[in-house]
């Protein structure tokens, strides 16, 4: 493998005293200056390395692998232990950005006490820096907070809520909807959670939000007025094989590129052009010396035998 350790691996020190991380306190700060915050989602090492070193604030390793990287229909279906692998990969990467984790759909669906331990097992053994929640779950929030575990807050369109809402639809669309994430909102605040991410909401709604919130507030198909955005890498970049979102803007086409690449290795192979003499390996002149003297020996061995 051609991988390069750069300061703080796991083979250096444990992080390079020119690195600012991020932390929520940090991005709180940034909300009150005014700076916008940058997250991404992302599952394994070579992607978190990339989103991390550009410089994205908010790194989540969200249940969304459930459908971008395991080809499932929803986000249910992902489990701890798997959630948990992803995190430890990402956590492998990245040293600047806020490393977070969503709990999947089961993992604090029960009782605080087994939510909590959950949560602390994405923390202890993966690594995590926080963990991320859907719903207004305040009295989950307030056991978190007290067990030093930071909380991102999720409100709006939830996915795991998708068979509750009929599919994936926006939220918050009448009076008494938005009276009510509003409201959820500041208990969630209040409670403890250090950010909010705000899915699939009217831009007024989010922005209103946004004003009476002192947490910062990220969006994903909630307008531009948030504290700070947040989209899918592989929505983002034409991997998620998926009819693309209102919200999800493409700023690459990484399929185009791979599947280009592939045919172009699959032609070379098939016409014998990979690898060529300059990629591969040679023996010494002396050892075929050896073999050459080696050979001929046999072959008067076997003239001899005749």
């Amino acid at each position: 493998m051609s991988l390069t350790n750069f300061p703080g691996s796991e083979n250096s020190s444990p992080l390079d005293s020119s690195i600012t991380k991020v932390t929520i306190p940090a991005l709180a700060e940034m909300k009150r200056q005014g700076k916008p915050i940058s997250a991404l989602t992302a599952y394994d090492y070579a992607t978190s390395r990339l989103v991390d070193e550009v410089g994205i604030d908010l790194v989540l390793v969200g249940d969304s692998l459930a459908m971008v990287v395991m080809g499932q229909e929803n986000t249910l279906a992902v489990t701890v232990d798997e959630m948990l692998h992803h995190t430890r990969a990402v956590r492998r990467a990245v040293r600047r950005a806020l490393v977070v984790a969503d709990m999947p759909f089961g993992s604090y669906h029960g009782t605080v006490a087994e939510a909590v331990a959950n949560a602390v097992r994405f923390v202890k053994e993966a690594g995590a820096e926080a963990v991320k929640i859907e719903g207004a779950r305040t009295a989950l929030v307030r056991a978190l907070t007290d067990a030093e575990i930071p909380v991102i807050g999720h409100l709006g369109l939830t996915p795991q809520s998708v068979h509750r809402m009929g599919g994936y639809r926006v939220q918050a669309k009448t009076l008494d909807a938005v009276q009510q994430i509003k409201a959820d909102a500041r208990a969630l605040q209040e409670a403890g959670a250090g950010v909010l991410v705000l899915e699939g909401i009217p831009r007024e709604v989010a922005a209103e939000i946004t004003a009476e919130l002192l947490i910062p507030t990220i969006g994903i198909g909630a307008g531009p007025d948030c504290d700070g955005q947040i989209l899918v890498f592989h929505d983002m970049v034409n991997l998620s094989f998926a009819p693309k979102a209102k919200f999800a803007r493409r700023y690459a086409d990484a399929a185009a590129l791979y599947r280009s690449a592939i045919d172009h290795y699959r032609e070379d192979v098939e016409h014998r052009a990979f690898p060529s003499d300059e990629e591969s390996y040679h023996l010494s002149s002396a050892v075929k010396q050896e073999l050459s003297e080696t050979a001929e020996d046999q072959t008067k061995r076997k003239l001899h035998k005749v």
